[in-house]
């Protein structure tokens, strides 16, 4: 779970943790539902003795001690706003199913079409699953927002397994 997004949450209004995670799972639609909840508290114990959040036990649940309110520290509100203002993507970078393609291919230990043809119904399969999971979705909806744009990047992978296929087959015929 990265850290920003449990403080750019807690922005809007102070929460439980149960709170935040179903707002988290609300916001992400069928994306939220592999979210481990385990993990956001950890990352509020964490972002809490970085200074950037306070916890107060809940005044209005006496029966529940345990449950503590999380509020942001003016730390915390810079760090969202330092996080919002970044500018970032991922960076094109080698993925490990590149690598491993090269590598067997180069070390001769496995045909890199065999490789591409199981990494394409893979992502086949993940395709289908994102788009059944979009147009479940509401339009507009930040779910769908996010479906698509995993969508997309699906495709573009596909099509890169288009282009490997092709060059290990013109490999093959020497042409």
């Amino acid at each position: 779970m990265q850290q920003e997004v449990l403080l750019a949450m807690l922005a809007k209004e102070p929460s439980h943790g149960y709170q935040l995670r179903a707002r988290l799972r609300d916001a992400l639609g069928p994306l939220g539902d592999a979210m481990n909840a385990g993990q956001v508290y950890v990352t509020l114990t964490r972002l809490e003795k970085a200074g950037l959040l306070a916890a107060e036990r809940s005044a209005d649940d006496a029966d529940r001690s345990d449950r503590k309110v999380y509020t942001l520290t003016p730390s915390g509100h810079q760090r969202v706003a330092e996080w919002i203002a970044e500018v970032s993507w991922p960076k094109p970078g080698l993925a490990e199913f590149h690598l491993k393609l090269v590598a067997a291919a180069s070390a001769g230990l496995a045909d890199p079409l065999t490789i591409v043809d199981a990494q394409r119904r893979e992502l086949l399969r993940r395709l289908r699953d994102a788009q059944r999971a979009a147009m479940a979705e509401p339009d507009r909806s930040d779910a769908a927002l996010l479906l698509e744009g995993i969508v997309l990047r699906l495709q573009a992978d596909l099509r890169w397994l288009e282009a490997c296929e092709k060059n290990w087959t013109r490999r093959r015929s020497g042409t």
